[in-house]
């Protein structure tokens, strides 16, 4: 099917500088067709391509889809509606719009048995890498293509960026993923060896409804008025054998095994430029990898930008849009910039958006973690219920429910502004009564006055400063990787747990970045859960209303979490001989 794309509202965009041939067959080396929209520029020629797949349907657009997120875009973002009609603008995908009339070439395609595209549903598996491979090679051969390939999207359209990089397909130029896990085990699916409800969640909410063969029961494309999801409407028993259990295979697999090592990229032999966009709220999902992608990619030209905000608007404003243009001027295209025109990178590697209470301030780094970083400890009081700047001279202890809200700890008010920028970890002391226990860590901060200052994070609009989490029968460290600021936890055999024994357990904690102003507390919750709305955890000595934190990268799978293994006491120590103490990134001044 071809379609021009000039139909859109006049002069709201450029669309009519852009011919658009959807539903392009793909036949994979097993015969499974694969369905690709292909958007190029009018004037005949040979350009760079740009490759998204994903399982969201590709006629499935932004604004019908996901329509309280296109609202929030919109009211954050008012200048995705300067410059395109929005006509081909799709979830997690770049808008061609913005790229095709720039002399590229834009190709999304559904991955196998999803939208339009045939097969067994499979999210991320080693088949969906081996289909985009040739989607790849296909896009650097075509008559349109210069022969240099890029991939651009978000989430899972970034992480299936790090796999297919992995696999070093010959015509891959150039990848751009935006706020996207890679290791599928410590990333993705089990933080801290506890597994993530977000994929069952994701699975029956997002995908399912697009599986290819739900036909009429689907949405419809406001392009075409054709079903999203293929033309055939299949029954629910004919669906369920056309896809993966997702959940249950998640489930049967809980230490990193190959299940998991198969759908996490190597980065040894991630080699080609790429450009890797983290959120410092993307806890739980859109973080993590992007910052390991940059220290342990093999790649000799990495660059790793970090902002706030939502998950989608980073992305689609004109800042986003201008830095993915920039990056694929320089990684795709065979010219050089024109004059006048600022070369990418050219004075940083990294790129910070500092975060402070009420806004974020720009700045150039050339490495990650700063090497500047003044890695400095702040110390478990127990007897206090405080964040301490020595280790306290008398050991003291705290219990709470190994199920419950546990303990917060307050450091002193903050005496001149402190920036806290870089990766984090914790040493803690503690024992249970239980056969294990589950360690969720909250970094937070306080206002003078006691209220909780909260972030508007990729996944909720509550998110708190930072997160870690740790299962104490996984607290197994690999010495070879891991660094203080970053213990890496093998998570390939559940350790024993002696009732009554107490253990030292270091909790990785996801990057953060926070300017502390004068009269501000940091604060270190210890708890037995996730953050839950309406509680009173006695920090400010009022409920504080909050949201989990997380959206829904929480973690209450009732096989995982099961109360006969978890409930009872959790005992954490502090003192000479037990010191417990969260490692922060404090950047000097200046």
């Amino acid at each position: 099917m071809s379609a021009p794309s000039g139909t859109g509202e006049a002069g709201a965009g450029r669309a009519a500088e852009i011919t658009a041939d959807l539903d392009v067959p793909l036949e994979m080396d097993d015969g499974v067709v694969l369905r690709a929209d292909v958007f190029r520029p009018i004037a005949p020629g040979r350009y760079p391509v740009i490759v998204s797949c994903g399982p969201y349907a590709k006629g499935l657009s932004f604004q019908s889809g996901r329509k309280e997120a296109w609202a929030e875009l919109v009211e954050e973002h008012p200048e995705v509606l300067v410059g395109s009609s929005n006509r081909h603008q799709v979830w997690e995908m770049p808008d061609p719009e913005r790229f095709v009339p720039f002399g590229y070439v834009c190709v999304r395609v559904d991955s196998r048995g999803a939208g339009r595209s045939e097969g067994v549903l499979d999210p991320l598996s080693p088949r969906e890498i081996e289909d985009l491979c040739a989607v790849i090679e296909w896009a650097g051969t075509a008559p349109f293509s210069n022969g240099r390939v890029g991939m651009l999207g978000v989430s899972y359209l970034a992480i299936n960026q790090w796999l297919t990089a992995s696999a070093a397909p010959a015509h891959l130029a150039a990848i751009c993923p935006w706020e996207g896990g890679a290791d599928f085990y410590r990333d993705l699916t089990r933080h801290g060896g506890i597994l993530s409800s977000f994929w069952a969640s994701w699975y029956e909410r997002r995908v399912l409804p697009v599986q290819h063969g739900i036909g009429t029961r689907g949405p419809r494309s406001d392009v075409t008025g054709e079903t999203v999801a293929g033309p055939a409407t299949l029954s629910d028993g004919e669906l369920v054998a056309r896809r993966v259990d997702l959940v249950g295979a998640l489930r049967a697999h809980p230490l990193d095994d190959g299940y998991h090592r198969a759908r996490s990229p190597r980065w040894d032999q991630v080699r080609v430029p790429l450009l890797s966009a983290a959120n410092w709220g993307g806890h739980g999902l859109h973080a993590r990898g992007n910052f390991e992608a940059f220290t342990e990619a093999a790649s000799t030209e990495k660059f790793l930008e970090v902002h706030g905000g939502s998950h989608f608007g980073e992305f689609s404003g004109a800042s986003g849009v201008a830095l993915q243009r920039a990056f694929f001027d320089r990684f795709l295209k065979e010219e050089p910039p024109a004059p006048g025109i600022e070369v990418f990178a050219s004075d940083w590697r990294v790129l910070l958006q500092v975060r402070h209470v009420d806004r974020f301030v720009t700045r150039k780094e050339q490495e990650w973690p700063l090497a500047r970083t003044a890695w400095t400890r702040a110390y478990l009081d127990l007897a206090a219920a405080a964040l301490e700047g020595a280790p306290p001279a008398v050991a003291s202890s705290c219990s709470y429910d190994a199920l419950g809200a546990g303990v917060t700890l307050l450091a002193a008010p903050a005496v001149e502004e402190t920036e806290i920028t870089g990766p984090l970890s914790a040493r803690l002391h503690l024992s249970c009564t239980a056969e294990d226990a589950d360690v969720f860590l909250v970094l937070r901060l306080f206002e003078p006055s006691g209220t909780e200052v909260r972030f508007r994070g990729a996944q909720d609009g509550a998110a708190p400063v930072a997160q870690g989490w740790l299962r104490l029968s996984q607290r197994g460290l690999d010495p070879e990787r891991s660094k203080p600021w970053r213990p890496w936890h093998r998570h390939d055999r559940a350790e024993a747990v002696l009732p009554g024994e107490v253990y030292a357990l270091d909790v990785e904690i996801w990057p953060t970045s926070i300017v502390v102003p004068p009269g501000y507390r940091l604060a270190l919750s210890v708890r037995g859960r996730d953050d839950q709305r309406d509680e009173d955890d006695g920090a400010s000595g009022v409920a504080v209303r909050v949201m989990n934190g997380s959206g829904r990268c929480t973690h209450d799978d009732a096989t995982d979490r099961t109360a006969e293994r978890l409930a009872g006491t959790v005992t954490l120590y502090s003192g000479p001989e037990r010191q417990s103490y969260l490692l922060l990134p404090v950047i000097p001044p200046g």
